[in-house]
Order: structure tokens, then C-alpha cells, then sequence
């Protein structure tokens, strides 16, 4: 699964019909995370293991999809409609957005199996919710609720199972209806400042102001305002 995601998230970004990158589950969950009993398999040595440097290069090759998903230059929701646990969770926080069915289950789990982590949920958690709080849900690997990731900001909508797709359609459709090219910038603006200084922000602001000023969405959009109506982007 990983590889094939590592495949189809560079077509999508490349691709200017693609307007929003939607990554959900199949059936009632999102992603429970890893195999713990291909895990059990391998501790108990019943399964060949790989050198050490093999598994670290091969573990980080897939968590590439991570950083894909959250340096796209395009909006990317995760549908959250069941449980989103260890690694899966990580891959709904490295979305932009997330909506979620209000009793889904979400954890980090990874504690509960003696497991430090992957797939970026640290760093991604840590911004959410705070050094604090992402030390607590991972040290204990706490079970969410839907509405209880909406309170703690960790997810941005809430809604009945029985209406998630319907609304997580709603949703996609409002992130498909912005100006593209300005929300690609808007990602690297905002990327910029988890990690850089002010003066890098206003750089990296400078940049992308001025070269949203040369899009069409922009223009289209000045000319509706000045015309009392709606815009209406094309992502060109």
C-alpha cells in the first residue's frame, strides 16, 4: 500500500485537474496501523529478519509518504471513519485537514506494543496540540473519540458516521473550489513557519504574494470583487 502511494501522490500533485488529494479507508476504518502479529513473528525470530541499516533504509523510503502528503502543493483531507491508530494516524495528521465520524477511535498506540513511533506522527502531533499533550497521547497511547480529536483540535470537522461521506464530499468540494495555486503557497508559507524564523516566514511570504499576484485566480477573482460577485478559481 505504501508503495503504491508513494506512486500515485507525485501523479496527483503533478496532475492540474487534481484540485484536493482525499486519502481515506476502505470499509469502516481508516488505518489500524502496523501488523503486530507479523511484529510477534519477527521478535519471536519465526520471520527472516533484514540487517538493521536494511530495515531503517526501508521503513524510512515508506514514510516518505508522509512528507508527500504534507508538502504537496495541494489541500489533502483525511476521512476519518473508523479507527486511525499507530502509523495510521500519523498519515491522517500529515494531511492538511481532517474530518472525522464522531466515534471513531484514534490513538497513537504504539506504546501499548513497546513501540517508539513513525510516519511523522511526533512531529505533526507535537503541532496540534502542544509538547505537553502529544507527550501524554503517546506515552499512554490514549483512545479518542471523534469528538474528543475535534476539542483538542487534532481533527477539524466532526459528523455522524451515517453522513461522513456525504459531508467529507461537501468538504472535499469546498477544498476543490479554492484558488489552488494560492493554497500550494499557502502550504509552504505555513510549513515554513513550523520550522523557520520570522525572517524566513516574511521571505517565503514575499515570494509567494507577488507570484499569486501573477495568477488567473487572482485576477478572475480582483475583477468579481470589483463587480460585486462571486470568484470562481480554476487553479490556473
Amino acid at each position: 500500500m505504501m508503495a503504491g502511494l508513494k506512486k500515485a501522490l507525485p501523479r496527483l500533485a503533478a496532475d492540474p485537474g487534481v484540485r484536493v488529494v482525499v486519502l481515506t479507508g476502505s470499509g469502516r476504518a481508516f488505518c489500524a496501523g502496523g501488523d503486530v502479529k507479523r511484529f510477534a513473528a519477527v521478535s519471536s525470530g519465526t520471520q527472516r529478519v533484514a540487517a538493521f541499516e536494511e530495515r531503517v533504509h526501508d521503513l524510512r523510503s515508506r514514510m516518505e509518504v508522509s512528507r508527500l502528503l504534507h508538502e504537496m502543493a495541494k489541500p489533502t483531507l483525511a476521512v476519518i471513519p473508523g479507527p486511525a491508530a499507530g502509523a495510521g494516524l500519523s498519515l491522517a495528521l500529515a494531511c492538511d485537514l481532517r474530518i472525522a465520524a464522531e466515534d471513531a477511535k484514534l490513538t497513537t498506540a504504539f506504546s501499548k506494543v513497546g513501540l517508539s513511533g513513525d510516519f511523522g506522527g511526533s512531529y505533526f502531533l507535537t503541532y496540534l496540540v502542544g509538547a505537553a499533550k502529544a507527550r501524554e497521547l503517546y506515552f499512554t497511547g490514549q483512545v479518542l473519540l471523534g469528538q474528543e480529536a475535534l476539542e483538542l483540535g487534532i481533527v477539524n470537522r466532526v459528523t455522524s458516521v451515517e453522513d461522513l461521506e456525504q459531508e467529507a464530499n461537501r468538504y472535499a468540494a469546498e477544498l476543490a473550489a479554492l484558488p489552488t495555486l494560492a493554497v500550494g503557497y499557502m502550504k509552504k508559507n505555513l510549513n515554513t513557519a513550523l520550522k523557520g524564523s520570522l525572517s524566513d516566514v516574511l521571505d517565503s511570504e514575499a515570494i509567494h504574494m507577488i507570484r499569486t499576484f501573477e495568477t488567473e485566480d487572482h485576477k478572475n477573482a480582483a475583477q468579481a470583487f470589483l463587480e460585486k460577485r462571486a470568484p470562481e478559481f480554476s487553479g490556473h
